[in-house]
């Protein structure tokens, strides 16, 4: 079962790893006949598009929960809002197949919405949006497991704009590779000249994937 879900503003500091239990337990608490895995330690068996960072809302996160029987969508739908908080409601559901791709293998891009704080501070940097998207190279600061390292992100940045304190992004995003919002605010910084924090709301609206035209639609709809 294919399933999208909201992660409200007010669960938003709430990590990856506490998301993914209080799904099982909403699950448990349906009554659902959900599938587990076999050996020692049986665990539900469902996956997610893609981690969320911690602090980010999630407008439409997608996970695909295996089912041991035949459930209708409605039916999912029901019992699961009713086991899970309101913060975390489903919006959708439809029954996918054992042949259908796994979620993080289609995924291709998301949509952000960065809404900054501060607006005077959100307006020098949708300000610098053209200036920066005209340069060949966007350099930006990337995480790795030991260190940091220079990345240019120019490629990653599918979509840019916005207007006052309010930035929308389609990033690329993947198994391979993928630009952070924050990143992106680094680099935004960098060409406004500000060199102070910057205290923002991330709001993921959408995950997108590629259809067979190789256009970008989003993601539960593949």
């Amino acid at each position: 079962m294919l399933a999208v879900f909201e992660k409200g503003e007010r669960i938003r500091h709430i990590g990856h790893l506490d998301i993914q239990r209080s799904v099982q337990r909403g699950l448990r608490r349906s009554g659902l006949p959900v599938a587990y895995s076999q050996g020692f330690s049986p665990h539900i068996l469902i996956t997610f598009a893609s981690a969320l960072s911690t602090g980010a809302c999630g407008k439409r996160e997608i996970m695909d929960v295996t089912m041991a029987e035949d459930v209708s969508p409605e039916e999912f739908l029901s019992r699961m809002n009713k086991a899970m908080p309101p913060e975390m409601q489903l919006k959708e559901a439809r029954c996918v197949d054992n042949r259908h791709p796994s979620l993080m293998s289609s995924l291709s891009a998301a949509v952000y919405e960065l809404m900054i704080r501060d607006a005077e501070t959100g307006k020098k940097l949708t300000d610098a949006i053209p200036a920066m998207m005209e340069r060949e190279s966007i350099t930006a600061m990337r995480k790795t497991k030991t260190k940091f390292a220079a990345c240019d992100i120019k490629p990653l940045i599918l979509e840019l704009s916005g207007e006052e304190n309010h930035i929308r992004a389609t990033l690329v995003l993947n198994e391979k590779e993928s630009c952070k919002p924050q990143m992106l605010l680094e680099a935004l910084k960098a060409q406004a000249g500000i060199e102070d924090d910057v205290r923002m709301l991330v709001t993921r609206e959408k995950l997108l994937g590629r259809n067979q035209e190789g256009a970008l639609v989003p993601l539960e709809t593949l």
